[in-house]
């Protein structure tokens, strides 16, 4: 081996560690860079040469060159924004960005992310994050607190797409329950009476056609709740209540109550003799959406009846006993009530199809809904008598077995109640309805989903951010502006949800910053300075020798 074979050795040092401080450099040029990851650099010796020695064969290295140079995924530190769209990853994956209209995805560490023009969730290049769409869908419970008798899901669907807020209103949602709890003061005696139907005396003091269809003094207590219809509109639905005198109640007390609306915005047609049709609107019945009782033993709620107007009821009178019928069950086993605030645009139909029904809660309902035998599902009797007994329709009765009740009466955990607590009071009272509402502030859940928050109080999920891993993470290329894109190398793209098995969180209105640490860089920094210098001396060493053999033929 030549003595200028030394000179060779110390120039892949210099390469070596020549390339080596751009690395550090890149790294500390980059130490301020949202998502950055840091890069180390490898070396390896080149394949040495085989010389003849005393001993034999033995190796002589031929000097150093880059072995490899893998990116440092390590986490960066967090940093606090004021931007709910400025999203850090803590764990493993990426975000995935795509270009509009190409099919290149690339994935970053990068969060800052910002809605454009268009309402695309973009990056600073434009480029579209990607994301799963949540489904909206709602299932009804079977049976308990009517509260829970339905429940909102959010599930994604199809494949990632690009994240993108185009409607920024919230649709509205129609009633479809309402819960009203109330204690009424057994000392606040009957208000209505009637010398042939004392259960239903409001009834027959009510007139819709009146501008006060109830005086004050016609009724003991009363609880309003607003509800909305299918086009978001609100309305107030107002139960009345009055207790019932009885001569002979067995030790019970009983109260009827009825669910009304304001007369005018009644918009039930019932067909009537020869197929006409009668508006209730125009009737004393109009605003009358359900009637009934509830009996109470010792101040305890033990049972119910509920009575609509039948569909073909117009001929005989809205006030006759004979109009009205037991009520349908929804599923859950409370009463369903049918308003209908939208008025049919077809004169020909009995009834609108945007009217949809609405489960009635006082905390009571039927467990059994099965036939009682006459094929009406829930109900201890015949549909269409108002009492157990036939013969007490038309005559002041006090037996309050002759109210139906339901069937297998099951009483909820909260439940209307007669205590002697100083007056009458609403206890409780909710409904499911709401009207339309604007997009008012969008934010992201540490499991990567992305909710707006609307006027009308509903939180909507709208997208589930796409997180991105691969098996060879340090196969990824490097493109520029935080961006990373797949190779062979690298693997497949393996997507999933945020905070799923082998996923990172997210943690919104948050940055990760460089995970560059300049306290080690600068120490990679002098290392290398120094094995440069060293190199250098092996050069002008070996030229120093070399400059002596030439010196020799002097």
């Amino acid at each position: 081996m030549s003595l200028s074979s030394s000179l060779y050795q110390g120039i892949t040092g210099l390469q070596a560690h020549g390339e080596k401080i751009s690395v550090i450099g890149n790294n500390l040029a980059n130490v301020s860079t949202v998502g950055f990851k840091g890069a180390r650099m490898h070396f390896e010796d080149v394949m040495s040469q085989d010389v003849f020695t005393s001993a034999g064969v033995a190796q002589l290295g031929r000097g150093v060159r880059v072995a490899a140079i893998y990116s440092d995924f390590a986490q960066g530190s967090f940093e606090s924004t004021s931007e709910s769209t400025d999203l850090a990853i803590g764990g493993s994956g990426f975000f995935t960005v795509k270009p509009q209209n190409t099919d290149n995805q690339y994935y970053t560490r990068a969060g800052n992310f910002r809605f454009d023009k268009d309402g695309y969730l973009t990056d600073p290049h434009g480029y579209v994050v990607q994301g799963w769409a949540m489904q909206r869908a709602s299932t009804a419970a079977a049976s308990g607190n009517s509260s829970a008798a339905s429940t909102t899901d959010f599930s994604i669907t199809g494949s990632p797409t690009n994240i993108r807020i185009n409607n920024f209103q919230s649709p509205p949602e129609a009633t479809s329950r309402i819960s009203i709890i109330t204690n009424l003061d057994p000392n606040n005696l009957s208000k209505s009476n009637s010398t042939t139907d004392p259960y239903f005396a409001m009834l027959n003091n009510w007139n819709g056609t009146a501008s006060t269809p109830l005086s004050s003094s016609s009724y003991g207590y009363s609880s309003t709740l607003k509800v909305y219809d299918e086009v978001g509109a609100a309305h107030n639905l107002t139960v009345y209540y009055d207790q019932v005198t009885l001569s002979n109640a067995g030790g019970n007390t009983v109260w009827e109550y009825m669910v009304t609306c304001v007369p005018s915005e009644d918009g039930r047609t019932l067909s009537g003799a020869n197929g006409a049709l009668t508006a209730v609107n125009t009737t004393s019945a109009a605003g009358v959406l359900m009637i009934g009782t509830m009996t109470f033993r010792a101040g305890a709620l033990v049972g119910q009846s509920a009575y609509t107007l039948k569909s073909n009821g117009g001929a005989l009178g809205m006030k006759n006993p004979a109009t009205w019928q037991l009520a349908d069950f929804s599923t859950a086993g409370y009463p369903l009530v049918t308003p209908n605030f939208i008025q049919a645009s077809n004169a020909s139909v009995a009834t609108s199809t945007l009217a949809s029904p609405i489960e009635v809660n006082f905390g009571i309902r039927a467990t059994d809904l099965t036939s009682n035998g006459s094929g009406i599902l829930g109900w201890t009797q015949a549909r269409g008598v108002m009492y157990n007994n036939a013969a007490a329709i038309g005559t002041k009765i006090s037996n309050v077995g002759w109210l139906p009740n339901m069937k297998s009466a099951g009483i909820d955990a909260m439940t209307t109640q007669s205590y002697d607590t100083g007056g009458s009071s609403t206890l409780f009272a909710s409904q499911n309805g709401y009207t339309a509402g604007f997009l008012q502030s969008i934010s992201v859940s540490r499991d990567g989903i992305l909710t707006g928050r609307y006027s009308n109080g509903q939180v909507l999920d709208l997208y589930s951010l796409t997180l991105t891993s691969f098996t060879n993470q340090w196969g990824l290329r490097r493109e520029g502006g935080n961006l990373f894109s797949e190779t062979r190398e690298s693997g497949p793209a393996l997507t999933g949800e945020a905070n799923s098995p082998g996923k990172g969180t997210i943690a919104s209105s948050t940055l990760e910053q460089s995970n560059v640490d300049m306290g080690a860089e600068f120490v990679q920094m002098i290392t290398t300075q120094r094995g440069f210098q060293a190199n250098t001396k092996v050069i002008t060493t070996a030229d120093s020798m070399l400059g002596e053999i030439i010196a020799m033929k002097r």
